[in-house]
């Protein structure tokens, strides 16, 4: 071991994360704690550009997309883990209600976009019928076609209004997507997330890739789709944060701070 890595599971953190292990692991140990370290970084970058968009009003919406159990949830977390509670907001909208099923389907997406100096991060948004609602029979042929011949001149609508637009899909394999509804569906603390969608995305994995890449076919034109692959939720959080951060042109940025790290080079430190 390196007096470098000595020094880290000596220290506070080290010693923690040991603690946190099922077993005794320096390797795991000195891991999680590099890899925390690197999301302090960039949580703290991520103060920055949050202070930007509040002292300039401007409005920020980022989108986080991708199969069920795939992560997304947990990466927005991690990135508003210390920003101002009242300076951004996190939408995760349920099924419409009778009234929102009258309105036109963007309508209830524009009543939660950001005022001046907010961030808004949606979790799933109104690309649930360019791919859930297809492929689960809960919109028609008709309302899907309505929606994907609509949706870039909206987010060109949001863009040129000033609101700053992200789209991120976090990308997973079958067999990991398998794998994470067995431990949610194990684990007494995490199986009410498990819905009757869920139940039935395995067998409708080829469906859902269908949609997805006629998502990504049609829906480009004025807002690109950053996909970030997934199988790794912390590689995942931090490309996602890097690339937030890399987006936003924001003043004072740190870019070596933002620089892309993959977590193998991360843990080489």
């Amino acid at each position: 071991m390196t007096e470098k890595n000595l020094n880290i599971i000596n220290s506070k953190k080290g010693i923690e994360a040991l603690l946190r292990l099922n077993k005794l692991d320096t390797k795991k140990a000195i891991q999680n704690v590099k890899y925390e370290k690197r999301l302090e970084k960039l949580q703290e970058e991520m103060l920055i550009l949050q202070q930007w968009v509040v002292l300039n009003n401007k409005k920020v919406v980022i989108l986080f997309e991708g199969r069920d159990a795939a992560g997304k949830g947990g990466a927005i977390r991690r990135i508003i883990q210390h920003l101002p509670p009242r300076a951004i907001r996190v939408v995760a909208l349920p099924k419409p209600n009778e009234t929102e099923l009258g309105q036109w389907y963007f309508q209830r997406y524009i009543n939660k976009l950001p005022n001046n100096g907010e961030i808004v991060f949606f979790d799933r948004s109104w690309y649930n019928r360019a791919i859930v609602e297809p492929v689960n029979g809960f919109c028609t042929q008709k309302q899907y076609d309505i929606f994907m011949g609509q949706v870039n001149e909206f987010e060109k609508m949001i863009q040129d209004s000033g609101i700053y637009l992200l789209k991120l899909y976090f990308s997973i394999t079958k067999k990991e997507q398998e794998r994470r509804f067995k431990d949610i569906t194990t684990s007494p603390i995490k199986k009410w997330k498990y819905s009757d969608v869920d139940r039935r995305a395995l067998s409708l994995w080829d469906d859902y890739t269908s949609y997805k890449e006629a998502m990504f076919e049609r829906t480009q034109e004025y807002a690109p789709w950053k996909v970030i692959k997934a199988n790794r939720k912390t590689n995942a959080r931090i490309r996602a944060f890097e690339y937030i951060l890399k987006e936003i042109p924001y003043e004072t940025k740190d870019v070596e701070t933002i620089r892309h790290q993959t977590i193998k080079s991360i843990l080489k430190d």
